[in-house]
């Protein structure tokens, strides 16, 4: 029986290899890098441009929320530590896949801790760019939807019940020719290739895709690994309309702010 697990690959922004080891370590789950610890939770996130980062003073792990979805996906919010040598995690094929079928194989051969309490209430957030989320009382399910104007995408949506997370795992992060070069010129995408990322010409996917529906998969993957960042599963129902990180992050906040109060006048 193997006490670690580990995976390796490039990252998907800054191009550089890096190495990470899954172990179980009893408490909170929890991400170190040269000797450093940084947390999962919302107070500890240091930016939400093109990915989820977290850090605080001097360290930063970037690109953390297709683990954190796995995580979420597989009811993992205890007895695990990350150890990763670098500063992003390897985007590996673009999905959580990889993540899932690790955290599988650990939690075959013995079962994580049972998940805290979750959080209930409502809640909701917005953004200039015409992106809403919000959580409300009733059947717990993740509801996500996009909007594209490309032929290939236009509007999708996605409703994933809590025991069918996992398959929307496997769907890959995408993007645009047309943004190659910006992205490049603003420090992104310096690892991205057709092997983890699903690239749109002006009329189609240059590559093909595993659903028809992938690119709004892969959005609720996004907003299965940002929520996690709550530190605890969302009772309710989560609807997430033209999503992105900063989006999720802060519903997740202001879902985390009403929870307080609630108790505060309990």
């Amino acid at each position: 029986m193997s006490d670690t697990f580990t995976l390796a690959g490039v990252g998907l922004h800054s191009g550089v290899r890096s190495r990470v080891t899954l172990h179980r370590e009893d408490g909170p789950v929890r991400l170190v890098t040269r000797g450093r610890t940084v947390r999962p939770v919302l107070g500890e996130v240091a930016s939400t441009s093109f990915c989820t980062t977290l850090g605080r003073d001097d360290v930063r792990i970037g690109t953390v929320e297709h683990l954190l979805a796995a995580l979420h996906a597989h009811g993992v919010w205890s007895g695990l530590t990350v150890e990763v040598d670098g500063d992003e995690l390897p985007i590996l094929d673009g999905s959580a896949e990889p993540w899932s079928e690790l955290i599988g194989e650990m939690q075959a051969q013995e079962a994580f801790p049972p998940p805290p309490p979750a959080v209930a209430g409502s809640a909701h957030a917005r953004n200039d760019a015409g992106g809403v989320a919000t959580v409300e009382p009733g059947e717990d399910a993740l509801e996500v939807s996009i909007e594209f104007d490309h032929p290939a995408i236009g509007h999708q949506a996605v409703s994933v019940m809590p025991d069918a997370r996992v398959d929307v795992l496997s769907a890959r992060t995408f993007g645009f020719l047309a943004d190659a070069e910006r992205m490049l010129a603003a420090g992104y995408s310096k690892g991205a290739g057709p092997e983890s990322v699903i690239l749109f010409d002006d009329m189609s996917a240059i590559a093909p895709l595993r659903f028809p529906d992938e690119p709004v998969r892969h959005k609720a993957l996004d907003a299965l690994g940002d929520l996690y960042l709550l530190g605890a599963p969302i009772a309710g129902r989560i609807r997430v309309h033209r999503g992105g990180h900063a989006l999720h992050v802060a519903l997740a906040a202001a879902l985390s702010s009403e929870a307080l109060s609630s108790e505060a006048h309990a």
